[in-house]
């Protein structure tokens, strides 16, 4: 936030008591308290319609975002994840690559502030990120729905037939 003094931190939580604690440490650091702002809760289309707005979504690390990283990306707001060595700090880069966006995931702390301080700085490569987003989101495998049914079908008729001939259990790979 030093590095770019007209941003603000949108952040989703109910507590008080959390965004109390967080003005106060902001000022501490020389920030202004009222550039954090507390996002309430709303209806999924009017939490959605805020990504319009965001120029950039921060994922938190080691415990990163699964569902909100992939309604960010699909409303075309980039993300920045940090990826960890476990399932909870993995899931937004597993998002991220699958949405076509695998630079959107870096693999330590320094890269990931690095490219932070880049994109919210940077308003020509976050509108890049944006149209990128825009244009292929919905074609990646990501957003493909009719593609992932069709795979998911013929990974179910594979292990049924598996079954049917009284083969072991396997782990096995869906051709495209």
């Amino acid at each position: 936030m030093t590095a770019a003094p007209e941003a603000v931190l949108w952040l989703q939580t109910n507590r008080s008591d959390v965004m109390e604690t967080l003005r106060r440490e902001a000022e501490a650091r020389g920030i202004a308290a009222s550039r954090l702002v507390q996002a309430q809760d709303l209806p999924l289309a009017e939490h959605l319609a805020r990504y319009h707005v965001a120029d950039l979504f921060l994922d938190t690390y080691p415990c990163v975002a699964h569902t909100t990283a992939s309604d960010a990306l699909w409303m075309g707001c980039p993300i920045i994840t940090c990826a960890g060595s476990t399932f909870a700090s993995r899931v937004a880069a597993s998002v991220a690559n699958a949405a076509g966006m695998p630079s959107l995931a870096v693999h330590d702390l320094a890269e990931y502030e690095r490219n932070a301080s880049l994109l919210t700085t940077d308003r020509t490569a976050r509108e890049r990120l944006r149209q990128h987003l825009k244009a292929n989101v919905a074609a990646s495998p990501l957003f493909d729905s009719p593609r992932f049914t069709r795979h998911l079908e013929t990974a179910y008729k594979a292990v049924h037939d598996r079954r049917l001939s009284g083969l072991a259990p396997t782990s096995f790979d869906i051709p495209e």
